[in-house]
């Protein structure tokens, strides 16, 4: 039988989340654990129909839930330049971010609609232009910011030469890079905002091995089955031999709301199948700064967003 595990959320009433990739897993439970919190829940999805299926979800376990949807495209820099447009013209403070959405594994390569590799446009410069379009509204609500990478930043290095795997395109190296950059995008983001006192914490967060949709049949993506890796995912999980949606929630929702940490922290479960949330030493590809400032310079050319200090 899986183990169950919990968290302690503390009361986050008057406090404005948003959570991309909510529609379901792991994000529909860490935006319903946000709303029982008390919070606001903004649930930005590709999928208007699916996006407001989870929505009235969680209003019907969530007594008083507030939670909206708003159109995102991760994989269309337009379709976030809207969004952030449309929110900062609102004007609200943000005071939790967690870049939770993501892709893995097309069956053959793909592009994003502004022809970056489909794993590296949206896993990372998707997240990197909606945050830095966010900033000012990041920056008002002293917000905690949350990244969710995965396991597969564990080994590899970042495709210097190649970011969009262009030359020689192998979807693994190419999803655990686009996680590699996850990760020192939100040390990075931590770092400058310390320098700028822009007041944003930044944290990174990773679920485990749990039953998620990523490795989901996406006919949209060209997978029309879904694979063997997943079904084997899922009786693990079955059995307690790997996480389950609600515990891998975890270590992004600690990451975002536990008041004891600050920034540029790492968080997942105890071990790396599943286990109770808990702070973590950054995986090698994770250390070198100055590769997290190298990276933030070459996506800041190729989204065409800088931010003010």
């Amino acid at each position: 039988m899986p183990h169950s595990y919990d968290l302690t959320i503390p009361d986050l009433t008057g406090r404005l989340a948003i959570v991309t990739g909510a529609s379901d897993g792991i994000g529909a439970v860490i935006a319903s654990r946000l709303a029982a919190a008390g919070a606001e829940v903004i649930m930005p999805v590709r999928n208007q129909a699916k996006g407001d299926a989870a929505a009235l979800r969680i209003r019907a376990a969530v007594d008083g839930a507030r939670v909206s949807t708003r159109p995102l495209d991760l994989s269309s820099l337009s379709s976030v330049m809207s969004l952030t447009a449309a929110l900062v013209a609102e004007g609200r403070a943000i005071n939790i971010l967690i870049n939770n959405a993501g892709v893995m594994q097309p069956p053959t390569r793909q592009v994003t609609r502004d022809g970056f590799e489909l794993q590296w446009g949206t896993n990372h410069l998707g997240h990197f232009a909606l945050t830095l379009g966010l900033l000012p509204l990041l920056r008002e609500g002293r917000a905690r910011v949350t990244h969710q990478t995965s396991v597969a930043a564990r080994k590899g290095d970042m495709n210097w030469g190649d970011l969009n795997y262009e030359q020689s395109y192998d979807v693994m190296k190419a999803y655990s890079g686009s996680k590699i950059a996850v990760g020192l995008f939100a040390r990075e983001l931590d770092a400058r905002s310390r320098a700028n006192g822009w007041g944003i914490s930044s944290n990174l967060s990773h679920p485990g091995i749990s039953p998620t949709n990523l490795l989901a049949a996406q006919p949209a993506m060209g997978r029309d089955r879904m694979p063997a890796a997943r079904r084997l995912i899922g009786i693990l999980s079955r059995i307690g031999l790997a996480g389950t949606p609600d515990s891998a929630a975890l270590p992004a929702l600690m990451a975002a709301t536990d008041p004891d940490y600050g920034g540029d922290q790492f968080f997942g479960p105890k071990r790396t199948a599943g286990g109770p949330p808990a702070l973590q030493g950054f995986w090698a590809p994770l250390r070198d700064m100055d590769d997290a400032r190298r990276l933030w310079e070459a996506s800041e050319q190729l989204v065409g967003t800088r931010a003010n200090s």
